[in-house]
């Protein structure tokens, strides 16, 4: 590499307003994203919620729904956690907190359309999470509820007895006579012979664990119950509202305000975290640990084509 080419590339990889540091830094953010959701824990979830504060999660706001959801997708034992996780989250900034409600009741209705039982599962457990958690309004479960029971199959009335496990326990608080309603419905398909015997059984569990008001499935675990409902924002959003998941958040867009608006942010990050010394510290070598990183992924990625930077792995 000559000289010149030597110096151009190392002012691209350090000057904010290039298209090449942009691309750099938001792989960077992904994979710090990634690197977060992948250590969270019950007993650190407001730790990693201050970590990813520390970033400019508006800018990331994609990358954050997604890495997110592909996490409680893969371990759906652990939903009550992102859940608590998003919750945080969605208190600060309601922005990120709507498009994962869109991403997932989008999800669902997918996955149910096209008979893929696990992602479906796996998304109704987050909404039934995001609705004990006040992230998500309960009427979205409503209508989810009476539409797999209108024309029910031994798949939908596992859905919603899975669903009302999980979140069975705040509809009962918020709105009894609905939950009422549910049950009732369920109990006039304990005979049907239309289902299988098995199903018939799962409804029958079901009915005991309501008997015991739901204390082996708590809408939320003392541990996670994180913020207060007068912080908390909840989306209104329905089953068969659009619910655009935005997806061309996905792709690498070039900011030409890019370093006001990462001020802007830092702005932003005060309200949230203070400006103490330890925060200041954190912000600073994060900060460098950034600019190294992304001279690294300079490196690493020269060879690669600029389609392959452009959209979420």
């Amino acid at each position: 590499m000559s000289a010149e080419k030597h110096f151009h590339s190392e002012a691209s990889s350090t000057d904010v307003s290039t298209n090449e540091y942009q691309r750099l830094a938001r792989g960077n953010l992904e994979k710090t994203i990634k690197h977060q959701v992948k250590k969270l824990k019950n007993s650190n979830v407001p730790k990693i919620a201050r970590k990813l504060f520390k970033h400019n999660i508006t800018r990331g706001r994609s990358l954050v729904a997604k890495a997110i959801i592909d996490a409680q997708n893969e371990s759906p034992r652990f939903t009550p956690v992102y859940a608590a996780l998003i919750s945080i989250i969605n208190s600060k900034f309601p922005q990120i907190g709507q498009l994962i409600c869109k991403r997932v009741i989008s999800s669902l209705r997918n996955a149910y359309m096209a008979d893929e039982n696990e992602e479906c599962f796996a998304m109704t457990k987050l909404l039934a999470h995001l609705i004990n958690q006040r992230v998500l309004n309960y009427l979205v479960v409503i209508q989810l509820l009476h539409a797999v029971l209108e024309n029910y199959t031994d798949d939908s009335i596992k859905l919603a007895i899975g669903l009302l496990k999980e979140c069975g326990q705040h509809l009962s608080k918020v709105i009894p006579q609905e939950l009422v309603s549910v049950f009732a419905k369920l109990d006039n398909l304990l005979y049907e012979p239309s289902l299988n015997k098995h199903t018939q059984d799962m409804i029958q569990v079901l009915f005991t664990v309501r008997r015991d008001g739901f204390e082996t499935y708590p809408s939320i675990q003392s541990d996670l119950d994180l913020i207060d409902t007068n912080d908390q924002y909840t989306h209104m959003l329905e089953l068969l509202d659009l619910c655009d998941p935005e997806k061309h958040l996905h792709d690498f867009l070039y900011d030409a305000e890019y370093e006001a608006n990462e001020d802007k942010y830092k702005e932003t990050r005060k309200t949230i975290l203070g400006d103490n010394d330890d925060d200041k510290l954190s912000s600073n070598a994060s900060s460098n640990e950034d600019q190294s990183m992304i001279t690294a992924a300079k490196i690493d990625t020269s060879s690669s084509s600029p389609s392959d930077n452009d959209k979420e792995n």
